[in-house]
């Protein structure tokens, strides 16, 4: 079994660029794989390896400017969920195009997994799913409300449209392991909002600590690596991933007659053109090559989406 570790951490980082290249060398060296984001405003990322590689990168990033008190999250995998090591350096660790949120500056109010339920089945309180519409699809919170948006750059107007349906309301957040909350807490608050909550550790934490037989969470949880979705107790869900389009499909969408490998899916065969088709059909050709070579094909990996 192989480590998976999501963390993530806001601080100043003046010179990203200056940590990119000893954080990769230092991955590569330990068999590492995944994604790393570096930005001016902290670090962001899901890499995967054996235990002690791990340990060894977050004693790493642990000694970087500001992040000692860095937190992150363990689980496993049966088979190697990225097949490169990617580094990148980027303007947001996660990406709302809203240059005055500062979540160094304030966010919501932290809820512990074990109090979310209380808060959630409160009547005065709205809860709002901030991931994207196809995460939400396969997996939320009883109750919550889904903004169906298609990235999260979208939420702000979203919010705009929407923000009189939540008048005297508390507002709980949640999202994956918790960063788009810290940013989307911090904007709610500038917004004028007086109290926002979110899920501290966000969902993969509750799915971690809250027992199945107490939890207000249904279905499954995306997660932007090769298991694509988990469920309660951190074990891999259901989920394949269509690589046409990238949303989750069950085992049994395969037999749809929408479905081709790699080029098409129920949700996506109407949406790209028969010259995309072509393309994929290439890509997926090239990828069984690599895998009769023993190989595995770059193009085969899970993207970084946060």
């Amino acid at each position: 079994m192989l480590t998976v570790c999501a963390l993530y951490h806001f601080t100043r980082f003046p010179d990203p660029d200056a940590l990119r290249a000893p954080l990769l060398d230092l991955c590569r060296a330990h068999k590492i794989t995944g994604t790393l984001l570096l930005a001016r405003e902290g670090i962001n990322g899901t890499i995967a390896g054996p235990r002690d590689g791990i340990d060894a990168v977050l004693d790493h990033v642990r000694a970087l400017p500001g992040c000692a008190d860095i937190g992150w999250k363990l689980s496993t995998a049966s088979e190697r969920p990225f097949a490169r090591m990617k580094v990148r350096v980027k303007r947001e660790i996660v990406t709302m195009g809203q240059p005055d949120v500062d979540p160094l500056a304030r966010v919501g109010h932290h809820v512990d997994p074990g109090d979310w339920n209380a808060l959630i089945r409160s009547p005065d309180v709205a809860v709002i799913d901030t991931r994207n519409a196809y995460e939400t699809a396969i997996g939320t919170f009883n109750g919550a409300v889904d903004p169906g948006t298609g990235s999260f750059r979208d939420f702000p107007a979203w919010w705009e449209a929407n923000k009189e349906r939540f008048h005297n309301k508390r507002i709980a957040m949640f999202c994956t392991g918790g960063i788009r909350c810290e940013k989307s807490t911090n904007y709610l608050l500038s917004q004028g909002v007086p109290e926002v909550y979110h899920l501290k550790g966000g969902i993969l934490k509750y799915l971690e600590d809250v027992p199945e037989e107490d939890s207000e969470w249904r279905g499954a949880c995306f997660v932007f690596d090769g298991r694509v979705s988990v469920e309660h107790g951190l074990r891999e869900g259901p989920h394949d991933l269509c690589h046409a389009c990238r949303r989750p499909i069950l085992p049994g969408d395969r037999a749809r007659p929408e479905f081709e490998a790699g080029v098409a899916c129920h949700h996506c065969a109407d949406e790209t053109s028969d010259e995309d088709k072509a393309r994929f059909r290439e890509r997926q050709r090239q990828i069984a090559l690599a895998r009769a070579r023993g190989e595995r094909h770059l193009h085969a990996d899970v993207p970084d989406d946060f």
